[in-house]
């Protein structure tokens, strides 16, 4: 912890207990390397040609803006390669970092005759890697367990700068009234990106942190899809759909047959220039 901090709570010690589910009991695919690797696999196999999230083009623009001309970057767990593909056309050299081999394959596809994209099959935490001028992280810690030793890597792999990227809440707002108004209990998110932040803060690293409003849109074929759909984060062990159904009436539009419902989410870029650290 920085010496002279005056936040003396620990906030690593949060992060791990945020990792816990709703019993107080760390969720299978936190723990089961084979589980999240079928997980990653199942879902490869679902995605078309370069599918990436609209949203993630708002979030590259930003994190582009700490990037040097000609870097060399270090992707930690670049997934479906919502950043991984943008990244290659303003990077000189690209090395990616996952723990998963079905992420590592679905990409290679794509970059197979690139002889400056690199692959690394490994944790975050065990990977052997070389200093590179730029790190990035983009919504990929939430197996990170010992997240201190995680951020002291990225502050020193990166030369120039270290970037970490989280989507963040609120929550979608019908699941608020299901709470104040009707009593439920609710699956609130139990990590954020503020915990990153004051992290960072103990460890002496002053980050820059900015967000960006974003929007997320769901679309349904039948009233029923969007009902189910939006009540699986009720925890309460019996419910009445009718009060779903209440809570979401003011936010459902009927678009091209099918139903919409639009909320408002955020991004948090957090950049910092690497720093020495002393342990």
């Amino acid at each position: 912890m920085k010496k002279g901090s005056p936040l003396r709570f620990d906030f690593e010690k949060l992060w791990k207990e945020g990792m816990l589910n709703w019993h107080g009991k760390m969720p299978e695919r936190m723990i089961d390397d084979e589980l999240e690797e079928a997980f990653w696999a199942q879902s490869m196999r679902k995605k078309t040609y370069k599918q990436t999230d609209n949203y993630a083009k708002k979030i590259y623009e930003v994190m582009k803006q700490h990037i040097p001309q000609n870097a060399s970057c270090i992707e930690m767990g670049p997934g479906w390669g919502n950043y991984t593909f943008q990244l290659r056309q303003n990077v000189k050299r690209l090395t990616l970092v996952d723990g998963s081999e079905s992420v590592l394959d679905y990409l290679k596809q794509y970059f197979e005759n690139d002889a400056n994209v690199r692959f690394v099959h490994s944790k975050w935490e065990k990977a052997q890697i070389e200093q590179h001028d730029v790190v990035i992280g983009v919504n990929c810690f939430y197996r990170m367990y010992e997240m201190n030793a995680a951020l002291k890597k990225m502050n020193r792999l990166a030369k120039k700068r270290a970037i970490i990227g989280l989507t963040t809440g609120p929550i979608q707002p019908h699941y608020v009234i299901l709470d104040e108004q009707f009593g439920y209990y609710i699956k609130y998110p139990r990590r954020d990106y503020i915990t990153i932040v004051n992290m960072l803060y103990q460890l002496g690293i002053f980050a820059n942190c900015e967000m960006l409003k974003l929007e997320r849109e769901y679309r349904y074929d039948t009233l029923q899809q969007l009902y189910e759909a939006q009540s699986k984060k009720i925890l309460s062990p019996q419910f009445d759909m009718a009060h779903v159904k209440a809570s979401l009436e003011g936010f459902i539009a009927m678009e091209n047959g099918q139903y919409v419902y639009r909320h408002t989410f955020y991004a948090a870029i957090i950049s910092w220039e690497p720093v020495k650290l002393h342990d």
